[in-house]
């Protein structure tokens, strides 16, 4: 039986965020608000727990999950040849609406899907997602809908679809946005807009102007 946490109340968000990580270090998932949907987390370690959460969503794993992380500094021990551009749009945008997709570190024993060496990467603008990836760590999240669905803005939203397949829901009340983050690859010399989302391009090439966008 899933279990749900008002994070509106102080007691019960101390309450839920505890009984999120700890369900996540069992290998189960969870649901939690972010600055753009609710997303479904799991352990981002555990192939199991990623597939499990492939399956809620009805989801293959041609399209692996994004990370999402509670600090720049977990991206040391993710990422490889991360560039000083990368480095610039963390600084800028990060937490916020950005995915960055690299080359993670080929010593992880991780399993998000069909990746190619890499991973996609966010440090999200919510005070309850970073709290609890303070708390656990890297998490594997992905949107919080079935596949072919429209992304959940509401905690309601997110239960109706996914259900008993989630243990913990975190309710942060309506989610400010329903634009997804923008995408972009930072693994080769010049980074590349894959997905324009809540960040423009025009924003993105203040920082980095040699910015290009993918057909």
């Amino acid at each position: 039986m899933a279990r749900r946490y008002d994070c509106s109340d102080a007691t019960d968000r101390k309450t839920g965020l505890r009984e999120a990580a700890a369900a996540v270090r069992r290998g189960e998932l969870v649901v939690l608000p972010t600055d753009t949907v609710y997303g479904i987390g799991a352990d981002a370690f555990s192939r199991e727990a990623v597939g499990d959460l492939l399956q809620a969503k009805g989801r293959g794993r041609g399209m692996p999950s994004p990370v999402l992380i509670g600090s720049p500094n977990t991206l040391h021990g993710l990422v490889t040849d991360f560039s000083e551009q990368a480095w610039e749009l963390v600084d800028a945008f990060w937490p916020g609406a950005l995915t960055l997709v690299a080359n993670h570190q080929p010593s992880l024993t991780w399993d998000l899907g069909e990746t190619r060496g890499t991973v996609a990467v966010r440090m999200p603008l919510h005070p309850v997602a970073i709290e609890l990836l303070t708390e656990f760590g890297p998490m594997a999240v992905s949107s919080a809908n079935l596949t072919g669905h429209p992304a959940p803005q509401t905690c309601d939203a997110a239960q109706e679809m996914l259900g008993d397949s989630v243990s913990v829901y975190l309710d942060g009340g309506p989610t400010p946005a329903d634009v997804p983050s923008s995408i972009v690859d930072v693994t080769g010399k010049v980074p590349v807009l894959l997905r324009a989302g809540a960040i423009s391009a025009e924003q993105l090439r203040e920082v980095v102007p040699e910015l290009e966008v993918a057909n």
